[in-house]
């Protein structure tokens, strides 16, 4: 008789099988000691497509069949899996199997991995669930003893069953009704459109901005510079110069603060993934990817988690760690670590925060792939941040007049760097400690006096960072930073999102920015409002964590999503002639070369008198949309490639090679 232990992934139940003792690989299990240890691959089973249920839906896609509401949800196991799958049903329902622990990663998604196969296989033994946030043997171990039942995980699988549902309903219904309506294949999803149209919106913000000049009159009166409010007249500004120069400027004023900056709270994925974007440049994919592989070498805890916070009992593990830490990274701590900021049962529902684990005292740094290794640090010193003191600085603020005129300087000085010591700053990061000389109120100084030119800013396009940010609360402009954070997706999902929109050819990077292709845009501009609202997408995802507690029924979320369906299907099932999806071929702008147009085709931008000239690559570099453009119309552009920047020029390059000529744009690399 043995247990039969199922995991997600073969690495993961490897490391379970040693704890467990089993160790005899017999290739799709692991057996031993009373064990057998096998996995998933993933999901195995999903639901079917449209195509697979027959009733005229699998014909051409037409007004007629929607909208497409199954009556009974059907399940299928993917070719690719199938194998796998006949492997854990037939152990499943083995009559050697008398128990079963479902050991999947400890979230709705594994939730549903392993029920999905279970259900399939149509196994009725009891199961237990392993509920594990690290895969350190001690926490292995301390999991297996806290098992409970697979049922007081009922709540989680429905929230994941309805996620799945409630996608399937809004992709598959919304993809076809808009794709009849415009006559032309278009993708929609129930989170992908709405984090679109925050692109496409910021992208327009951006596109319409018209900067304003407005001044400033600037004091120089010994060490300290008085500056003016805005001042949107220059007529004003010379002569508010003229009257100063020269002049006496008298304080009127001296306000003096202690400001109180206390250390941040522990790393939720989100955060994580914004952060290692800010300091180099990654894609929340490749963070999420990253801290996979330290989770499977057991140096960080599980990752995909929206608290950040620790329970409790995790207090002195916590502190251990600082010590190793600081030991392994030579951070040199100078406090008495206290973690008690960051301890909230309340706040860890699922995962706690993201932290190391005690394996990191026998690692080689050095050993570590530069990605992995740049995200292990960051966990690292967030945590001897969130352990330290409160960072402290004085606020000075000196109000001054001259010649009727309000000025003002400010200044600040550091009085205890606190957490900050061990902050690894990123590389837009700026120091803006300047502090003041002293002074008193009643103190004249003569001035010279000078006009300042500003500009007004304009929005930035997104990078992952502050778009991931946006997701994460529903595009709001305004957050309470200390609430739950209930947004576009999960933190699993997040970056799967992103990664499809560029995938399905709607977004794009341009270094560190995402913006919106030309597919992207004409997406936006023909689908309505409801179905791109991203503040209507956040409240099923809020309703999908209450379902998750407890606190709201699944079926009444689905009625909610299915009545959604039916009513964008009446209201928009007819074709629409007066809007256009977009014509592709529309000229991008003119060859440099030739002068002929440059039109996008199936595999990108090209010349159409095919004269040899290649306005897509750059050596073998694949350029963006708004890459090309950019060159097109006479501007430069760039790219990072192996630790240098390469500039590209707006102008012809000759190449010869093997006899041939070869065209592509002027190019130069910078370090």
């Amino acid at each position: 008789m043995a247990i039969l232990v199922i995991g997600e992934k073969p690495s993961v139940s490897k490391e379970l099988a040693k704890v467990l003792g089993a160790d005899q690989d017999k290739k799709t299990r692991i057996e031993g000691n009373g064990y057998i240890v096998s996995w998933c691959f993933g999901h195995l089973v999903g639901l079917k497509y449209p195509n697979d249920y027959g009733g005229g839906w699998e014909e051409k896609w037409s007004f007629s069949q929607l909208p497409m509401i199954p009556e009974k949800w059907l399940f299928q196991v993917a070719d690719s899996t199938k194998a796998q799958f006949n492997v854990l049903k037939g152990l499943m329902n083995s009559s050697e199997v008398t128990e079963i622990i479902c050991a999947t990663d400890a979230d709705r998604e594994g939730e549903c991995i392993f029920r999905y196969v279970y259900q399939m296989a149509k196994c009725r033994k009891p199961v237990k669930r392993l509920w594990v946030s690290s895969l350190e043997e001690r926490a292995i171990r301390s999991a297996l003893d806290k098992m409970k039942p697979l049922s007081a995980y009922d709540t989680l699988f429905h929230a994941g069953y309805a996620r799945a549902k409630a996608d399937w309903l809004v992709g598959m219904n919304g993809s076809r009704l808009f794709s009849c309506r415009y006559h032309d294949k278009l993708n929609l999803g129930r989170v992908q459109t709405p984090t679109l149209a925050m692109i496409v919106k910021r992208d327009d913000e951006v596109h319409h901005f018209v900067k304003q000049k407005y001044f400033t009159v600037d004091l120089k009166c010994g060490e300290i510079k008085f500056s003016s409010a805005r001042i949107d007249e220059e007529s004003k500004a010379d002569a508010l110069v003229s009257a100063c120069d020269g002049n006496t400027v008298t304080v009127t004023s001296v306000k003096k603060e202690i400001k109180t900056i206390q250390p941040p709270k522990l790393y939720d994925l989100t955060t994580l993934q914004r952060e290692a974007n800010k300091a180099y440049g990654y894609t929340a994919q490749q963070t999420l990817d990253y801290m996979q592989s330290l989770y499977e070498a057991k140096l960080v805890t599980y990752p995909r988690t929206d608290s950040s916070f620790l329970s409790e009992d995790m207090r002195q593990t916590a502190l251990d760690m600082v010590e190793i830490v600081n030991q392994v990274f030579g951070f040199g701590i100078n406090h008495v670590p206290d973690l008690s900021r960051c301890i909230n049962n309340a706040k860890v529902t699922g995962h706690h925060a993201i932290i190391p684990t005690s394996n990191l005292a026998a690692v080689s740094l050095d050993k570590l792939p530069s990605g992995e290794k740049n995200i292990l640090t960051l966990i690292s010193a967030k945590l001897l941040c969130a352990s330290a003191k409160a960072y402290r600085f004085e606020s000075v603020k000196i109000t001054a007049e001259c010649s009727g005129t309000t000025f003002s300087a400010n200044g600040n000085s550091v009085l205890e760097m606190g957490w900050k010591q061990y902050s690894l700053k990123s590389g837009d990061e700026k120091n803006d400690m300047k502090s003041l000389p002293s002074v008193s109120e009643g103190q004249t100084f003569p001035c010279t006096a000078s006009k300042g030119e500003h500009f007004t800013s304009p929005p930035k396009p997104y990078t992952e960072d502050t778009l991931l940010s946006a997701m994460e609360h529903a595009g709001a402009e305004d957050f309470d930073t200390h609430a739950e954070k209930k947004g576009l997706g999960t933190p699993a999902t997040r970056a799967g999102t992103i990664e499809g929109l560029v995938a399905k050819g709607y977004a794009q990077r341009n270094g560190k920015q995402i913006t919106a292709t030309e597919k992207g845009r004409n997406l936006i501009q023909v689908v309505p409002e409801e179905v791109k609202s991203a503040s209507m997408t956040a409240e099923w995802e809020t309703k999908l964590q209450q379902i998750e507690h407890g606190q709201y029924s699944e079926s009444d979320f689905m009625a909610e999503i299915e009545q959604f369906v039916r009513d964008i299907c009446r209201k928009y099932g007819f074709a629409d002639a007066s809007v256009s999806f977009g014509n592709h071929n529309e000229p991008l702008g003119k060859c440099p070369k030739c002068s002929g147009d440059v039109v996008k085709g199936k595999y990108g931008f090209y010349c159409q008198k095919k004269c040899g000239m290649n306005v897509a690559k750059v050596y073998g570099k694949k350029l963006s949309e708004s890459q090309i453009a950019e060159l097109l119309h006479g501007k430069s552009t760039s790219f990072p490639a192996k630790g240098k920047k390469t500039i590209v020029f707006p102008e012809i390059a000759e190449n010869s090679y093997n006899g041939k000529t070869y065209y592509q744009w002027k190019t130069e690399r910078k370090s």
